[in-house]
């Protein structure tokens, strides 16, 4: 695998790899760069036989991924729109194909991106400090590609919940909505994600990626039909003013915070 520019890797002995953004922002934004390296890490990761278990983290502990970078997302039109999220689609499968199970370890902030980044993971174990949002609609967008894994995930309702009121729920909602399979204290976190490893590598390899494999294979059809409408339709959107509106506004009100 190339240097890695935004991410670090670690792969142990026992085939556990530990891959985390390091890209330099405070909440783990994803830009562009990032995204492309993280995916071709992913689909490079993917192909080595060795690795049993997949670990993705973010750096320091006030996000996990604090979503994509709004002063990008505000600099978009239709067509580099379709670009952006198709990039961000891209991501997201090349996590939800990984061939081994994969963990998301989820402290901090977790939104947009982000929390659909960590819906296409197969296990969600999380701080008691972490939170949860999808806020595109805050901003002027809607939220698509992998927030249509949520349903699945945490029903219907709460889904419309979340993705209609842009508003953020703790760890503990997370959990009993059925989006977290478990919630410890920041200090257990670490412990916590290992113990989870370590069931994993008591099992047989090929059984675990057979079982993998069986897995992604019985997941519902509309999955793949929501992604594609999914990445027409965020174009759209910039073809109206409200984007750059809400975005604008948004920016404006972070600038005189800081």
């Amino acid at each position: 695998m190339q240097d890695l520019q935004h991410l670090k890797l670690d792969i142990s002995a026992q085939g556990v790899a530990t891959m985390q953004i390091a890209n330099g922002t405070t909440l783990n934004i994803l830009d562009s760069e990032t995204i492309v390296e993280f995916t071709r890490a992913l689909r490079s990761l993917a192909r080595n036989p060795d690795v049993r278990v997949l670990v993705l983290r973010g750096t320091g502990d006030k996000a996990f991924i604090g979503g994509a970078n709004i002063k990008e997302l505000a600099k978009l039109v239709p067509d580099t729109a379709v670009t952006f999220i198709t990039r961000l689609h891209d991501l997201c499968e090349a996590v939800r194909d990984f061939p081994v199970p994969t963990i998301a370890r989820l402290s901090g902030w977790c939104m947009g991106g982000g929390m659909e980044f960590a819906a296409a993971c197969d296990i969600r174990i999380a701080d008691t400090d972490a939170h949860f949002a999808m806020p595109e609609v805050r901003i002027g967008i809607p939220s698509v590609i992998h927030a249509n894994l949520l349903p699945r995930l945490i029903g219907e309702g709460n889904t419309r919940w979340l993705l209609l009121t842009g508003a953020a729920i703790n760890a503990e909602r997370a959990h009993a909505w059925g989006f977290l399979h478990e919630v410890v204290p920041n200090a257990s976190l670490d412990a916590t994600v290992e113990h989870a490893v370590g069931e994993i590598l008591e099992c047989g390899p090929a059984a675990v990626r057979a079982q993998k494999a069986l897995l992604c294979a019985w997941e519902d059809p509309a999955i793949e039909r929501g992604l594609k409408h999914s990445i027409a339709l965020f174009g759209d959107v910039y073809g109206s003013p409200e984007p750059d509106e809400y975005m604008s506004r948004f920016l404006e009100r972070k600038k005189k915070k800081a």
